[in-house]
């Protein structure tokens, strides 16, 4: 098991959403509020709801 090399796709994954040539909301699931990250963490840990991405809003 390994990890994803974030730091080297992290720019480039930017730069593309940026300027519209890819579009990643299909992956999001769901959005919930900061004060709600424990329970996304829950969802997404155990696959519940169908989760497959969750983003934090402020």
């Amino acid at each position: 098991m390994g990890q994803t090399h974030v730091h080297k796709y992290l720019q480039p994954l930017l730069e593309l959403i940026q300027e519209g040539k890819i579009d990643p909301s299909f992956i999001i699931t769901h959005k919930l509020p900061l004060e709600q990250a424990p329970h996304g963490y829950e969802i997404f840990k155990h696959k519940k709801d169908n989760c497959i991405k969750v983003v934090l809003k402020p």
